[in-house]
């Protein structure tokens, strides 16, 4: 991946929808040019989706939570059950298997507390292998982005 690649990429994740021709003047190098490079970065998974980024106030999600989890085991079958389990719930926003104090990060968006109790006590207190889970609401987003530093 060379400099004018970056570039693409960095102007891309700020905003996928600008012009081919926009691109090429910022990046320095044809339209033909940055055809070839957005096919070839697609064909390398590096970029992966191109997807509008939604405010979630104006859709009724005005809680995120963002929660720690331990597991009961660390059986590998248990723990793939909870990814796959994660994976699937729309609630889940992002799921990170980490190293520390807990197994599990998850970010959960819900309506409403309500909403969000009724989502532990399906996804957690539900699941016997989860042996217990500590919650933080956020209060204010500070920043949120998917940029990558580039």
């Amino acid at each position: 991946m060379d400099a004018p690649d970056r570039k693409l990429l960095d102007q891309l994740q700020r905003n996928s929808k600008v012009s081919i021709q926009s691109l090429a003047d910022t990046i320095g190098v044809s339209t033909a040019s940055v055809q070839r490079r957005m096919r070839s970065l697609r064909e390398a998974g590096v970029i992966q989706r191109e997807v509008a980024i939604l405010d979630p106030k104006p859709l009724g999600l005005g809680i995120t939570a963002i929660v720690a989890i331990e597991l009961e085991r660390d059986r590998l079958d248990q723990i793939d059950t909870f990814k796959r389990k994660a994976r699937e719930d729309r609630q889940v926003t992002h799921c990170y298997c980490i190293a520390g104090d807990a197994d599990f990060v998850l970010v959960v968006m819900a309506a409403d507390m309500a909403d969000y109790e009724a989502f532990t006590h399906r996804f957690f207190f539900a699941d016997k292998n989860v042996r217990k889970f500590r919650t933080s609401i956020v209060v204010s987003t500070e920043k949120a982005t998917s940029e990558l530093p580039i």
